[in-house]
């Protein structure tokens, strides 16, 4: 039996791995493009953008879930994910990075705009292009405005992977409660509970080193 568990704890394990890993591949790159569109100066893109924005930030992620992977067979008859188990991480993957990407958004958002105009005013002044000024004078103040509150993200990340079991997709969290059900026993749950404390223990001390080495550069 302990075999057994182990063994169904491990291949969870990975699943809750890769859909953490590939929601932040994704969502990363998505939430800065989201925030060009909310701050474009075309107002129908823009309205468009945080239209998306207050929807995905105002309704729950396990919601979110039902709705991608349920919602096309319901209205048009076509289950475009299919039945098998990477459809299901597909529409799990789909889920997790539109909802990260528009709340990463807001935090780029927030950066970017807080940054003072004087210093891109400044670097027009030298010649430079704005793509020169965003990368050279913009981006490095935003990491070190945005990391803090994209740490506390990314860590609620490993914590929501566990949303997934909702749509039958075999992560950690649903690993360890079906022996529940089917043997009786509680303490697989137990190890769920020191993987995510761990696993979040270990990002905040990464996050913690990441931003003591930009303490060098003060905003």
């Amino acid at each position: 039996m302990v075999q057994t568990v182990i063994s169904a704890l491990y291949g969870g394990f990975l699943v809750s791995i890769k859909l953490f890993g590939l929601t932040l591949l994704g969502a990363l790159p998505l939430g800065l493009v989201i925030s060009f569109g909310s701050m474009s100066r075309v107002k129908p893109i823009a309205l468009l953008t945080r239209g998306l924005v207050w929807i995905v930030r105002g309704s729950p992620l396990m919601l979110q879930l039902l709705v991608i992977f349920y919602g096309p067979g319901l209205l048009f008859g076509w289950n475009i994910w299919g039945g098998s188990d990477s459809g299901r991480m597909l529409a799990a993957l789909t889920a997790f990075i539109l909802n990260y990407a528009c709340y990463f958004s807001e935090i780029y958002r927030g950066g970017i705009e807080g940054i003072p105009q004087g210093q891109r005013e400044a670097g027009q002044v030298l010649g430079m292009t704005r793509s020169q000024i965003f990368f050279r004078v913009t981006l490095l103040q935003l990491v070190k405005r945005i990391l803090p509150p994209i740490s506390n993200e990314v860590i609620t990340l490993v914590k929501d992977t566990s949303l997934a079991r909702v749509i039958l997709v075999y992560e950690l969290m649903w690993e360890g409660q079906r022996f529940i059900k089917s043997a009786g026993i509680i303490w697989p749950l137990f190890f769920t509970g020191v993987f995510y404390l761990v696993f979040t223990g270990l990002l905040s001390l990464l996050f913690r080193r990441l931003e003591k080495r930009l303490d060098y550069f003060t905003v």
